[in-house]
Parts: structure tokens; sequence; C-alpha cells
């Protein structure tokens, strides 16, 4: 069976997964999903999985295993991407897609631009001590991160070199620049050194997206990358370097929601939009909220020194860090299964993730590490946050306020 350029595929596994739907029910069924999936990306596939795969029966096992094989491959945030996808099955089209983007984000974004609006008045020494432990809380989520996705994406000794060079080209070439060079540099070591690998699993997608729908997807995700950043300094436009800052930033992140850190904080840190501090508490708090880490956007689109911000900056942050990935995967839908059997494709890609792994090490020491840890026992609390996650395994819901209560008190002590 092959891929076709019309819907009659999409009807046939919407057919095949329990039925069509539409956009309402998938909404409904994505706020859910928005308002109770907490723990990160790998943990909200699996939420998905339970919901609509054992228990509704959207789509088959083999199905959602390669629909997610297909997200993880391309930038962005995996776990959105794949709810998009899904509701572009179920609600048969884009519309279906989008209704399950906006019910899956919506939750924790509206929690993270309320803290914003709430931060200025956030003062005091209590206030103070719960933002320390949040960057703490940072520290150990993005510890774990590295931990994980060096065993995942750096297991042997070819990958590992790409990701210590990827940690050398982050420290040494400053700004955007340099996490961009270590992917590129890193997608061509793997063309060299990650040629050996497993193959491409079988099965097909079949989603209601012609070849013309999802050329157009992919023309315009390209457009705006090349155009943004020319239009925005020919015209001086505040909103849309904002609007740039946030695309690229969603462009280039490989590996998961984890990797964006570096890359927010070369755009918005560096370029002095926002504080260091601000910056490392408004991560930690993402951590506390369900829903995708990609929200984070909204937080630092509110609390802009440079106009927009508020709810404008908000708004156009999150459109503008989810956008590339959306584009991305609805415009892959129709090519994946000729495009993830190429050997050169999947090689490059190994090299690629191994990166990811080096730029996001290198943003554990700077900003997260030395902005959080300036004590003896700031590293005890972040060793045992580290402890928490990677050994015992223990929930982030439960780690965020526990972190978050003993760095306060730390703090008070002081």
């Amino acid at each position: 069976m092959t891929l076709t350029d019309d819907t009659a595929s999409g009807h046939e596994a919407a057919k095949d997964a329990g039925g069509r739907g539409n956009p309402a029910e998938v909404f409904a069924v994505f706020l859910r999903l928005g308002l109770t999936s907490f723990g990160g990306p790998i943990a909200h596939l699996g939420y998905f999985r339970d919901e609509l795969v054992v228990r509704r029966r959207w789509i088959s096992e083999a199905g959602y295993a390669d629909l997610v094989a297909l997200c993880q491959f391309l930038p962005g945030p995996a776990s959105s991407q794949v709810g998009f996808s899904l509701g572009v099955l179920r609600g048969h089209g884009l519309l279906g897609g989008l209704a399950a983007w906006l019910a899956f984000t919506l939750p924790s974004a509206l929690v993270l631009f309320a803290f914003a609006l709430g931060a200025a008045a956030f003062t005091g020494p209590v206030a103070a001590g719960i933002l320390h432990g949040l960057k703490l809380v940072a520290v150990a989520v993005v510890a774990q991160a590295v931990w994980g996705m060096a065993r995942n994406l750096a297991p042997d000794r070819e990958r590992a070199g790409i990701a210590l060079a990827a940690i050398v080209l982050a420290v040494f070439v400053a700004g955007i620049f340099s996490q961009v060079l270590a992917i590129a540099v890193g997608a061509l070591a793997g063309l060299w050194l990650c040629r050996a690998g497993d193959d491409a699993p079988p099965g097909h997608l079949h989603f209601p997206v012609s070849r013309r729908a999802g050329l157009v997807a992919l023309v315009i995700f390209a457009a705006l990358l090349v155009l943004s950043p020319i239009v925005a300094a020919a015209t001086g436009s505040g909103g849309l370097a904002l609007f740039d800052a946030f695309y690229r930033s969603g462009a280039l992140v490989f590996g998961g929601g984890h990797v964006v850190l570096p890359l927010l904080e070369a755009e918005t840190v560096e370029t002095g939009w926002i504080g260091g501090d601000t910056f490392l508490v408004g991560y930690g708090l993402a951590q506390a909220v369900p829903g995708p880490l990609f929200t984070f956007a909204a937080y630092l689109g509110a609390v802009m020194e440079p106009a927009p911000n508020g709810l404008a900056g908000a708004t156009i942050a999150l459109v503008a860090i989810f956008l590339p990935g959306l584009l991305l995967v609805y415009g892959m839908l129709p090519f994946w299964n000729d495009f993830r059997r190429r050997p050169v494709a999947q090689a490059a890609m190994r090299g690629a993730n191994a990166a990811v792994v080096g730029i996001l090490a290198a943003a554990l020491y700077d900003p997260v590490w030395t902005s959080a840890v300036t004590s003896p026992r700031d590293y005890v609390l972040a060793l045992a946050g580290v402890m928490l996650l990677v050994v015992w395994k223990a929930p982030l819901w439960l780690v965020v306020p526990l972190l978050t209560a003993a760095g306060t008190v730390i703090a008070l002590l002081r």
C-alpha cells in the first residue's frame, strides 16, 4: 500500500482507527489531556497512547509508533506534533489538528501568562526564596534531560564524540549561531560516522493530507525561516523581531523540549530582552504545569522589556515557537514513508541528535548551573533533585514543590 495525493487514505485511516470525528470532539479530548498531562514530552506520549490508542482507538498501535518516529525525527515539540497529527486524523483535516494543538497548549500557557503578569508584584524574602528554589528545579530537570538524552542519543563512541564537539562549539562560539553550527556539524559528522544503525520501522502513515498541501506547508516553513529576519531588520518592527526570534528557536529544536532552553536564552537573555534570573524562574515554573514545555514562550513574551509584551507579546511568542514544528509535521505526513527509509537521512539525524546532547550539556553549566548553584547547600539540593528524578524516578509534580520549598528555606536562612 502506498501514499496517495488525495484524502482517501485519510478516510481509510480514520475508519480503521475507530471512525471519523470532528474538531469539537478533538478539542474536548485534548483539553482534558492539556489539564492533566504532567511530566514532559515522553510522559505526554504515554498519556496519548493510553487515551487515544488503547481507550479510544483513534489509531492503531503500529500507526502510533510510526507517527511518534516521524515527530522525533523532525525539529519541534514532539508531543505537540503527535497531538496535532492525531487531531488532523480524527478531526479529518487541518481544523482538527489546530483544535488539538490549541486545547493541549492553552491550559499551561494561561498559567504561565498569569504568573508573568504577577511576577513584578512577587517580591520580598519569601518570594526571593521561592524563585531561588525554582532555579534549582531547573538544574535538576536539565541535568535529568542531559543524562537521559545522552544514553539514548549518544550511546557509542562516535556519537559521544559528536556531542563533545558540540559542547566545544557551544562554549567557544557565542550566540544562537553556535547552536546552529553545532547541529549542522553534527549532521555532517553523522553522514560519515553514523551510517550503521537500526533499519526504518515497518508500517505506513495514511493521513488526510495531500502532497500538494504538504509542499505548501514546507514552502511556508522555509519562507518564514528565511524572510522573517530580513523583514524584521528592514522594518525595525519589534513584533516581527519577536516573531523571528521565537520562530527560529522553534525551528531548531531537535531532541526534545528542553533543548529550547539554550536557544531561547541566546535569543532573549543575551539580547537584553529579559534578565537571566527572570528567565530561569519562568523555566523552573514551566516544569510545574501540565502540557508542553514550549508554553514557556508565553511567559517570556509577556515579561519582555521591549514592546510588544504583555498579552500581545505572549501571543506572538507562543504562536511563533510552535508554528515551525506544526508546519513541518503537516508538510512531512505525505512524504514520510519514502524519506525515512533513506540511509543518508537516518545517518544525518543520528549525528544531529548527538549534537543536541552537547548543546544541552553546555546550557546545563551556563546559564543554569552558574545562576542557581551559589553555595554548597544549593549543590546538595540540586544533586538531591537529580537523584530523585534519575534514580528514584520521582514524578516532576512531586519534585518541583519539594525542591522549591527546600530552596526557599535555604534562601531564608542565609
